[in-house]
């Protein structure tokens, strides 16, 4: 046995079944090529129709048969005829499966009807003993008949190939004449989903909701006793990675129901009528086995609004298969028991029909956690991950603001990954640390060839943006500083902890735009030259400018105006200001940042000797921590909780409070009465 399979963690794969129908083709194909060289292959040997007479005079010829259809005669010899060496040797040279029944030999003749009377002369002068005559008859040979029909029989079978690609895999919408099948996967009793609503966190009002559909199904007397009716759809809607597919998988999980689960574009195809009637046969399926849950994902494949971006008088299939949908959910006769659930992060490309109540009943979003939710992820996340003791979720959730539940999956998995590489028995702090670095800023290059003086630029830039976002009272707390290169074309980065917070006023949005221009401004100070390394800086910075002065209505001279509009289709290619007032915002744009940049040049330079420190303390160490700028520039002069420690003093506090209670509470002896109550009745005696 190999070493691999020695190893326990080895497992074989599971050999696939083969291919039936393929094995098949090509056994037909290996036969009809087998008919065809043995039929061509045989033991009859053409001679010339003077070796023929030379045979028949000399009395060796048995039996002559005249094929009127080919234009051929087939000779057999006698017995004691074939004996002799002459036949003998050359029959067995041909072939060795010759036969003495014959035929032979064959004659090619141009004219049956001459060769006939020349036989006929031959015959003549030879003794009546002697002549055996000749059989007619016609015959039809598998050359000619593969000649005939089997071209037309491979142009069938290359189609009915080509049919079967076109129409995807095999199965029941993968055949040719079932394409109009629906691709849904049905779960039931039998192949039942392990996931619950126990492997979903971070979304308990999603949860709730979605719970209430399932106890509807599996006790609608709760509900319809009070006169309420059962939800006819529900709409997931939120960012990429939220779980909206978990969530559904869960209610698989936990309806106890047949659940059908299939993406958008399942509906999709080449041929016209086929999404409609995949859609029809999907709702076919699903009323047989109602009550029932029907999920579609990323439904905005086929849900996208009716008349943007088709050509005028054009046949739009993906519209066809949408009008068939929006009659099988609220239509004329349609019947109760089938609740739909659907998935996307594109609410707004979406159909106003499809998302009326009556189809869509509710629409759940799903949002990114927030830091309670992400510690609920993290602690499901981290049950199958061998952890050290100084792992703390809630620490890691702090740090990972704005992360989705995919992206904290990424972090778990890539914090294991990271710890093996490093021969570690458990996953410790630093593996999760450097998890995080990797998903946010990329993969380390530690290769990666950079010159002194680019070096010396990405140590003052990245310092700039330290000390800028130090002294500016309203800028995110620093965790990170660093000038290691990652990803593509990264050289450094800082990274900060950004407040929980929904609402951002204009001081707030300042100081961002100026923590932001701090690596520019460090460079044009210290060195008096600019280099290309604040490219994201500026994107970052012109997009929060420009949000500020068009959208949010942050500046004096355009006012309280936003150009902004929720519903706003991707093909809308005007403005919705006229040139003047376009001139006007880039014109305020450009002396908000100028005024930003300005500000920060000026902080940075009361600030020079702090900025030449750390940044000769980054060549030196190339990563600095919050910490190290304590010791280095001093505490930060705005003391502020993050929400870490925010979190933290809450949590705290509450299990402060449930164990003042626990302990203040009185306990009950055996008889089931209060332990002072004796002592009660005592002093009323007394």
């Amino acid at each position: 046995m190999s070493e691999k399979n020695k190893n326990k963690n080895f497992i074989p794969k599971t050999p696939q079944k083969p291919n039936f129908q393929l094995w098949l083709i090509i056994t037909a194909v290996i036969v009809l090529i087998g008919i065809t060289w043995f039929n061509q292959r045989s033991t009859v040997i053409d001679v010339t129709l003077k070796r023929f007479e030379d045979m028949y005079l000399a009395n060796d010829v048995a039996k002559v048969v005249v094929i009127y259809n080919q234009n051929l005669v087939e000779v057999s010899l006698r017995p004691e005829s074939l004996q002799n060496t002459k036949y003998k040797e050359e029959l067995e040279a041909n072939s060795p499966f010759f036969t003495p029944a014959g035929p032979h030999y064959q004659v090619r003749i141009a004219s049956v009807d001459k060769f006939i009377e020349d036989f006929q002369n031959l015959e003549s002068a030879k003794p009546d003993d002697q002549r055996i005559g000749y059989t007619a008859k016609t015959q039809e040979s598998w050359t000619n008949w593969f000649g005939s029909f089997g071209f037309l029989i491979l142009l069938f079978l290359l189609f009915w190939i080509m049919m079967r690609r076109m129409a995807g895999p095999s199965g029941p919408g993968g055949q040719i004449f079932n394409v109009g099948k629906s691709r849904a996967q049905l779960f039931d009793a039998e192949n039942k989903v392990k996931i619950t609503f126990d492997n979903v966190a971070g979304l308990d009002e999603a949860k709730e909701e979605i719970q209430e559909i399932v106890e509807f199904l599996k006790n609608p007397s709760k509900f319809t006793k009070l006169g309420g009716k059962i939800p006819k759809g529900a709409l997931l809607v939120g960012p990429p990675g939220t779980g909206k597919t978990l969530l559904a998988k869960a209610v698989a999980g936990e309806a106890g129901v047949p659940f059908y689960t299939l993406s958008g574009s399942d509906f999709v195809e080449m041929f016209v009528g086929v999404g409609a009637a995949r859609v029809r046969d999907l709702f076919k399926q699903a009323k047989e086995k109602a009550p029932c849950i029907i999920f579609i994902d990323e439904i905005d494949a086929i849900g996208r609004s009716r008349g943007k971006g088709q050509m005028p008088g054009s046949n739009d299939e993906r519209e066809n298969t949408l009008n068939s949908l929006l009659v099988e959910m609220d239509g004329f006769g349609t019947d109760s028991g089938v609740i739909v659930l659907a998935a996307t992060n594109r609410p707004d490309v979406l159909d106003t029909a499809l998302l009326r109540p009556g189809r869509f009943d509710r629409q759940i979003s799903i949002d990114k956690p927030d830091i309670i939710g992400r510690e609920a992820i993290f602690k499901v996340h981290l049950k199958p991950i061998k952890i050290s003791d100084d792992v703390d979720a809630k620490k890691i959730a702090a740090q990972t603001p704005g992360f989705a539940g995919a992206e904290i999956a990424n972090v778990c998995n890539e914090a294991a990954l990271i710890a093996a590489r490093r021969n570690k028995s458990a996953v410790d702090m630093q593996d999760f640390q450097d998890a995080i670095d990797r998903v946010i800023g990329g993969l380390e290059k530690k290769n990666k060839i950079i010159s002194p003086e680019e070096k010396k630029i990405v140590a003052y830039h990245e310092a700039g943006h330290a000390v800028a976002g130090w002294f500016l009272e309203h800028a995110d707390p620093l965790v990170k500083v660093s000038i290691v290169p990652r990803g593509v074309a990264a050289l450094g980065y800082a990274q900060y902890l950004p407040k929980e917070q929904f609402l951002y006023q204009t001081e707030q949005l300042i100081d961002e735009m100026c923590m932001t221009l701090g690596g520019r401004a460090a460079e044009e100070i210290i060195f008096g030259k600019i280099s290309t390394g604040a490219l994201s800086d500026l994107e970052r910075v012109t997009k929060m400018a420009y949000s500020m002065v068009s959208v949010y209505g942050m500046n004096d001279k355009i006012g309280n105006v936003s150009f902004y509009d929720s519903k706003s289709n991707e093909y809308k290619m005007t403005k919705p200001y006229s040139e003047t007032t376009a001139e006007t915002i880039d014109e305020e744009v450009r002396k908000l940042i100028a005024s930003a940049y300005e500000r920060t040049k000026k902080l940075l330079n009361e600030k020079k000797a702090e900025l030449e420190i750390l940044s000769k303390e980054l060549l030196e160490k190339e990563i600095l921590f919050q910490t190290d700028l304590e010791k280095l520039i001093g505490k930060r002069p705005f003391a502020k909780e993050t929400t870490y420690e925010a979190f933290t003093k809450k949590v705290d506090a509450k299990e402060k409070e449930e164990k003042l209670k626990s302990e203040n509470k009185p306990k009950i002896n055996d008889e089931g009465s209060d332990e002072k109550q004796p002592q009660k009745i005592e002093e009323d005696k007394s």
